[in-house]
């Protein structure tokens, strides 16, 4: 099993917006991005991080990373969608995960470090 991990590069995010959780900071996207990858490891699923920034290019970015192999599930960062601002760059998201990867489940965590619970949704336990 393949999982991917999309989510905004920590250097992007604007952590005063008020919609974001409270003290969260790129240390602690960057520390829940490895929590992440340990608990898919775990699973014994290999994974992938699609950083990418809350712009115009993030739909593209996705698909060019995820046509790359074949992906079982994508887990799309809590940032990516709770933000009402960037509304657009999430549906270029959901869009382009939808082309690159037609078979892929779509999971979303609700910070980092629950991305491997997400993924674990939609995916057999033990495989």
């Amino acid at each position: 099993m393949r999982v991917a991990l999309v989510g905004y590069a920590p250097e992007t995010v604007d952590f005063s917006d008020p919609a974001l959780p409270p003290g969260m900071n790129a240390d602690k996207i960057r520390t829940g991005i490895e929590v992440a990858r340990r608990q898919f490891a775990e699973h014994g699923w290999e994974s992938d991080v699609v950083l990418i920034r809350p712009d115009e290019t993030a739909g593209p970015a996705v698909e060019s990373r995820l046509a790359s192999k074949s992906y079982d599930c994508v887990v799309i960062g809590a940032g990516v969608r709770l933000l009402p601002q960037r509304v657009a760059v999430f549906e270029a998201v959901v869009n382009a995960i939808r082309k690159a990867a037609p078979g892929a489940a779509i999971a979303f965590n609700t910070r980092p470090d629950d991305s491997a619970t997400a993924a674990a949704r939609w995916l057999r336990p033990g495989c």
